[in-house]
């Protein structure tokens, strides 16, 4: 197995309405789910195969309660990355480098292409955007909390990103259209974190 460290921003959008259940275990708000994850690496690396700077997208769609697994998932490489880059990419996002998010295996059914596409994600710490070329996109802004701070959720059950606490957001809109997944909404959950994984 290879050594690898990945960190940077996680950020979440999909069709339930905000504060998304799923985290803590609960059934989709609309009865199924369909998101769209990102991940920006500010620094890492795999065997030496420095991946800092590049985006990596998820496409997700469960028929039912999460945790019940039938996911279909695809999942989107940066078209920036070297061939060494966007395997490395590949593994670790795909869980089977390892590493936290190979806890995921089990609850996907059905893994409907991985491949390489424009990705920009941008963000200035409470309003993010991501855009997949011929995918979809998203932009989610944080949760106004008391006093005008943030909503945070900690220690949740199903944290993609573990250890590090979940600002709650919403989605201005969220835009898919891919392997015969089509979702046009706007106003529903979103979510943002740093991640630090490693293997």
């Amino acid at each position: 197995m290879a050594n690898w460290t990945a960190k940077g921003t996680f950020i979440e959008a999909c069709n339930c309405e905000a504060i998304c259940p799923c985290i803590v275990l609960s059934p989709p708000t609309e009865g199924s789910c369909t998101g769209l994850f990102g991940w920006h690496v500010d620094e890492g690396s795999f065997d030496g195969t420095d991946i800092g700077g590049l985006n990596v997208a998820l496409l997700v769609n469960t028929p039912g309660h999460m945790m019940d697994g039938d996911w279909k998932v695809a999942l989107y490489t940066d078209e920036r990355a070297t061939d060494a880059q966007a395997q490395a990419l590949a593994g670790i996002f795909s869980g089977q480098a390892g590493g936290h998010l190979s806890a995921l295996g089990p609850l996907i059914a059905e893994v409907l292409g991985v491949r390489p596409a424009r990705i920009a994600f941008d963000g200035d710490g409470k309003q993010f955007s991501l855009t997949v070329d011929g995918v979809g996109a998203t932009d989610i802004a944080a949760m106004e909390g008391q006093d005008g701070g943030l909503v945070q959720v900690t220690g949740h059950p199903l944290a993609i990103s573990p250890g590090q606490p979940g600002t709650v957001a919403r989605a201005g809109a969220l835009k898919l259209d891919d392997h015969g997944i089509s979702l046009n909404v706007s106003g529903k959950g979103g979510l943002f974190a740093p991640f630090a994984y490693a293997a």
